[in-house]
C-alpha cells in the first residue's frame, strides 16, 4: 500500500529516474530484502547477481559480475580437484571463458564492467597457467 503512493509522490516530484535503464531504486519488497544474504547485482540490485553457480552476469540485467573470491581454480575450470587434469578439457574449458569474458568483448560497455572484465579474465589465466602444467598443479593443489 505504502510502496505504491511513495513511489508515486516520487515520480510525481521528479526524484524516481523513470527511464533510466539497469537502475531501479529499492522499493519496499527490496529494501526489505537488503538485509539478505542473498547475492545481488552490482548494477540493478537484482537477487543471483555475483556468480552463483556458473554465471558471471546477472540474470536482470546482463551486466558482469565481480569475480568470486571463494571460488577455486579447479572448479572455476571444471575440473576434478586432483592431480590428473584432461588437458584438453581444460583448454577447451578456457577458450569458452574467454569468449565470454575477455576484455575485448568489453569495450563499449561501462567502465566498471570493463574492470570487472579484466579481473575475470586475469583470474582465468592464472587458473589456466596454473592448472596446465603440472608442478604448479600440484602445488597448487597442497596450499
Amino acid at each position: 500500500m505504502w510502496c505504491g503512493r511513495t513511489r508515486a509522490l516520487l515520480r510525481m516530484s521528479g526524484l524516481w529516474p523513470i527511464g533510466v535503464l539497469g537502475r531501479r531504486p529499492l522499493n519496499c519488497s527490496a529494501a526489505s530484502l537488503a538485509g539478505s544474504n542473498s547475492p545481488r547485482c552490482w548494477n540493478c540490485g537484482g537477487l543471483g547477481g555475483p556468480l552463483r553457480g556458473d554465471r558471471f552476469f546477472c540474470p536482470q540485467c546482463r551486466a558482469l559480475q565481480p569475480p568470486d573470491p571463494t571460488r577455486d581454480y579447479f572448479s572455476l575450470m571444471d575440473c576434478n580437484r586432483s592431480f590428473r587434469v584432461d588437458t584438453a578439457k581444460l583448454q577447451h574449458r578456457y577458450q569458452q571463458l574467454q569468449r565470454l569474458i575477455h576484455p575485448d568483448f568489453f569495450s563499449q560497455r561501462s567502465q566498471t564492467e570493463k574492470d570487472l572484465s579484466e579481473k575475470h579474465s586475469t583470474l582465468v589465466n592464472d587458473a589456466y597457467e596454473t592448472l596446465l602444467a603440472p608442478l604448479s598443479r600440484g602445488l597448487y593443489l597442497v596450499s
